[in-house]
């Protein structure tokens, strides 16, 4: 019985653990790269990759195949042992071994696997882009949870200073300082606050279920981040040049390195296809014996015994298959066209995509310089908005100003708040893109 309570007590500290669980950006992160079916496939199309890899190796081997045959022949039939006709009823059986290997075919094998190198490589970078691109969306994720709490957390506070302007009030009306309007006016304020706190928590749970079914979570209802204080990270990347970063990025950053191998691969689609002019050069070499039923001797005139007639009716070949294009109705040579064409549209392409990411970059260069400034402009709003605010409070309190204008004096100071945090979690975004950009990790809020 004791031990029954003991293993129960520690089967509820694992569930309370479980369901107590915090996650921290890195965590997300992490699972996320784990567990997300787009990386999952991206992943199957890499190991397809380095199949095609090895079948390439592999087309340099050489072929061996066998076969057999067996038949029971009814009239005139050619006794395979003989190569005559017999109007007969006979058992006949047969069997060969062949093996052929590729001389000289164009150095397609050799391209081919040249190509599928490039293949697996260019497979490998969607699978990184793949995963940059999770990251992104689970680091955006993981902020607009941050800023959905500290949002709530506001409201809440803002809230409580109602409720306790509410009972001075209450005090001042049945005092008869204040009219009984100003208490209707503050209770209307409450009432408001309330509305906004319930859809700020309902903005929250929302922001958490996008962020745990993007982890392939069940568990949404005890899904939660880690209660850390994110501050702001340092913005030494905005010391850099712009320049700097763009050079940077077409290292670090994947869309340029998959523009880059998908025109290698179109390069060299065009060598594959010119082989075709080239005629090929293949060998074989093979064995072939046979067995019939009605084979005689011709000196005994008994049946010649079945290993007897294998050994006797064997035979071999050696030798050489040339084949020379002559003719194919132009296949060969539209077809190298086609790969031609491909080659200069992958060509833009890469030119296309460098051009973007600089594009990209200098615009988030400076989505991240405007953003610093937009919230040290919110800053000093807020400063601004919170003296005059207590101004407004002070004022309300001894009598020398209404309802409505101490409401709007915190109205503006809330919307300042509310600012505040949002110019706060755009400016950490739009850091850690460019940080991306750079090359260092993303998973860093502190």
């Amino acid at each position: 019985m004791k031990k029954s309570i003991i293993i129960t007590l520690f089967l509820c500290s694992i569930i309370v653990s479980a369901q107590e669980k915090k996650w921290t950006l890195l965590e997300c992160v992490n699972y996320a790269l784990e567990n997300n079916i787009s990386i999952e496939q991206s992943e199957l199309d890499v190991d397809l990759a380095d199949i095609n890899k090895n079948q390439a190796v592999s087309n340099f081997l050489p072929t061996l195949n066998a076969n057999g045959s067996y038949s029971i022949n009814t009239g005139a039939n050619i006794n395979p042992a003989t190569n005559q006709f017999e109007n007969n009823v006979f058992r006949s059986a047969s069997g060969a071994i062949n093996s052929g290997i590729n001389i000289f075919n164009g150095l397609a094998n050799w391209k081919t696997l040249q190509r599928s190198k490039i293949n697996k490589v260019a497979a490998e970078y969607r699978l990184d882009k793949m995963k940059d691109d999770i990251s992104l969306f689970v680091a955006n994720s993981f902020l607009q949870i941050l800023f959905n709490r500290e949002q709530l957390k506001v409201l809440v506070a803002q809230n409580e200073v109602t409720k306790e302007n509410i009972t001075n009030t209450q005090q001042l009306v049945d005092a008869g300082v204040l009219p009984q309007g100003d208490l209707l006016e503050l209770k209307a304020t409450e009432a408001t606050q309330n509305q906004q706190i319930i859809a700020a928590e309902n903005a929250l749970f929302i922001s958490k279920l996008g962020l745990a079914q993007t982890l392939q979570l069940k568990d949404y209802e005890t899904f939660d981040i880690s209660d850390q204080d994110y501050g702001l990270v340092a913005g030494d990347i905005l010391e850099k040049r712009a320049s700097e970063i763009v050079e940077k990025a077409k290292e670090e950053v994947n869309d340029v390195k998959i523009a880059q191998t998908n025109f290698e691969l179109a390069q060299k689609d065009l060598e594959l296809q010119r082989t075709g002019y080239f005629p090929t050069l293949s060998g074989f070499v093979g064995y072939n014996t046979r067995w019939a039923s009605t084979q005689l001797n011709p000196f005994t005139g008994e049946d010649i015994p079945f290993v007897d007639q294998l050994y006797l009716f064997d035979g071999t070949s050696v030798g050489l298959q040339l084949n020379v294009p002559i003719f194919n109705r132009f296949t060969t040579r539209n077809t190298v066209k086609r790969s031609k064409v491909e080659v200069e549209r992958s060509k833009f392409l890469l030119e296309q995509a460098e051009l973007d990411l600089e594009s990209t970059v200098y615009q988030a260069y400076n989505d991240a310089k405007n953003s610093k400034k937009t919230y040290e402009a919110a800053l000093q709003t807020e400063e601004a908005r919170k003296l005059a605010f207590e101004y407004a409070q002070e004022r309300y309190d001894v009598g020398f100003s209404n309802a409505f204008d101490f409401n709007q004096s915190r109205t503006a100071y809330e919307n300042a708040q509310s600012d505040v945090i949002r110019t706060k979690y755009d400016y950490i975004f739009k850091l850690k893109v460019l940080e991306f950009y750079f090359g260092l990790p993303i998973t860093d809020l502190n």
